[in-house]
């Protein structure tokens, strides 16, 4: 039985449609998530959402606990994660206002806690992540954006930096060679954690900006992503909400 949780990034902190059955304040053995954990239907369905910055976006990008929030899901029931990113735009076809669902991920992040296999327990294990996203939750988001009639872009290198600062226009272009089409701050170690956890994990993430130094812009303005994400995140939603429908139907349950 499929139980999906929504992970709110910036502009997603809390989930005003969300009809809220439970709100669970909880403990790991890797402290205490970003929020508790809040129950309800969203536009029907079951889920689990979780602000990853808080409910009150104060926790920046490398004081996440990120260990403590996928722990927290797992042991919730969790078995599919809809993790929801902001995003600047690398490649030509992520250009502020796309909705993209990447398939590969690059970690420039340092520093972050990135692993339950820390040598604290029992055993270490070495995952396979080769493919970081889960196939069958992605295929679940593209077909849901094409469902509810909203473009989106099927595959991409999401770039995970260290932030809260924006990165230079000679780190954008370094990503660019390394093959990044997205620029972000919390895709790593979120997505490995999600993978060490055993839970299917995929991105929908929302370009608000060219990085630094494309598209011909001399500075990133934060009010321009501001706008973005205000105009955005309803489309976002949109397809959350079909992708939870669709996913937890009797067909795909099946």
């Amino acid at each position: 039985m499929k139980r999906f949780a929504i992970i709110g990034g910036s502009g997603l902190d809390q989930l005003n449609a969300l009809e809220i059955t439970g709100r669970r304040p909880v403990m790991t053995p890797w402290g205490a998530p970003s929020a508790p954990l809040c129950e309800g239907l969203f536009k029907g369905a079951p889920v689990i959402f979780l602000p990853r910055h808080g409910e009150e976006h104060s926790l920046p990008p490398h004081r996440i606990n990120y260990r403590a929030n996928i722990a927290a899901l797992r042991d919730a029931g969790v078995t599919d994660i809809i993790a929801v990113t902001a995003v600047g735009g690398i490649g030509a076809d992520s250009g502020p206002g796309v909705l993209v669902v990447p398939d590969q991920i690059i970690d420039y992040t340092y520093g972050r806690e990135h692993t339950f296999f820390d040598g604290m327990g029992a055993t270490v294990d070495h995952v396979d992540f080769t493919l970081p996203y889960s196939a069958s939750l992605r295929k679940l988001l593209v077909g849901s954006a094409a469902l509810v009639g909203h473009a989106i872009v099927d595959g991409g290198v999401y770039g995970a930096t260290q932030g809260p600062r924006l990165e230079s226009a000679a780190e954008i272009a370094r990503m660019a060679r390394d093959g990044c089409t997205l620029v972000g701050m919390t895709g790593m170690p979120e997505a490995a954690l999600a993978r060490e956890a055993g839970l299917d994990y995929a991105t929908l993430s929302l370009v608000v900006n060219w990085g630094a130094g494309i598209g011909g812009g001399e500075v990133v303005s934060i009010e321009e992503i501001m706008q973005c994400l205000r105009d955005g995140m309803g489309r976002v939603l949109e397809v959350v909400g079909a992708a939870l429908s669709a996913g937890l139907s009797p067909q795909a349950q099946a």
